[in-house]
Parts: structure tokens; sequence; C-alpha cells
């Protein structure tokens, strides 16, 4: 039969582990139910017995100390702009870059050369093999060409 063992059962005692942060601070939820600094030195533990007292007695910096203490980042610092985009347009560019090398390789090793048909004699030929045979007179090209003046209408 398997033993079942519970957080708190003397296996577990030995090893502490690192305390559960519930801290989750941003624009849409500012204040956390948790403060960011949960374990105090001596420092900000006297900071804080300090804090209990008259407030003017603190000094600027012992109050942006202690809002430090409470909160990781203003809303300031919330709000600034970060330099994400450069990477994120970085690497679409560089992809861009990537993807056209590929394709150029491809159009001169892999691909194959041209069909015939599709060169400009052969096109040249065609178009001359359609007024040639007169095709569709009525509306087609046929009806667009002057056979006596050997060019196009106008």
């Amino acid at each position: 039969m398997r033993q079942m063992h519970s957080p708190g059962s003397a296996a577990h005692s030995k090893e502490k582990m690192p305390p559960y942060t519930n801290y989750h601070a941003q624009r849409s939820y500012p204040m956390p139910d948790e403060p960011f600094c949960t374990e105090l030195n001596a420092e900000q533990r006297a900071l804080k017995e300090k804090e209990k007292g008259s407030w003017t007695q603190l000094t600027h910096d012992e109050k942006v100390a202690l809002y430090r203490l409470q909160f990781h980042e203003t809303f300031a610092e919330m709000n600034r702009r970060s330099n994400e985009w450069k990477t994120v347009m970085g690497c679409v560019f560089f992809f861009f870059g990537f993807t056209a090398l590929m394709i150029w390789w491809q159009r001169i090793y892999v691909f194959p050369k041209k069909p015939v048909t599709l060169t400009d004699e052969w096109k040249a030929q065609q178009l001359q093999r359609i007024l040639d045979m007169k095709g569709n007179p009525v509306q087609g090209l046929a009806s667009r060409w002057d056979y006596e003046k050997k060019e196009w209408k106008k």
C-alpha cells in the first residue's frame, strides 16, 4: 500500500520551500493582493516599523523605499514604451530577406527554364499566324488589323 505524504509531514520538514507569492500588478489591476517584497531584511523591517509612526518624520527616500517594498513599478514605469517592436520588426525583415533569397535561388537553380511558348519571338509568330488565318474577323484580333496597310487600325 502506498503512503500519502502531506506538505507538512516530517519528510519535508527539513527543506524550506520558497515563499509562494501571488504578486500580480499591471495597469488594469494596479493593487495586487500581496506586497512585492515578502521577505524583508533588517533595514527594511526597521523602515516598516518607522512607517507605523508619523509620516512627516519620514524622508522622501524612505517613502520611496516603502513604496518599492509594496509595489514593483510606478504607473509611469508600467506605461513606458518598450523597444520590443524593434526586435519584432528586425525578425520580420530578416525572414522577408531570407524568403527572397530562397525564391531567387530556386529560380536560378531549381525551376526549369521558361518554355519556348513564353518567348517574345514565339508570341510574335503566334500573333502573325492568327492574323494570317484571319481568326475571328468580326470582333476579335483580325477585326482590328488593316490587311492592306499591314498595321493596326486606329
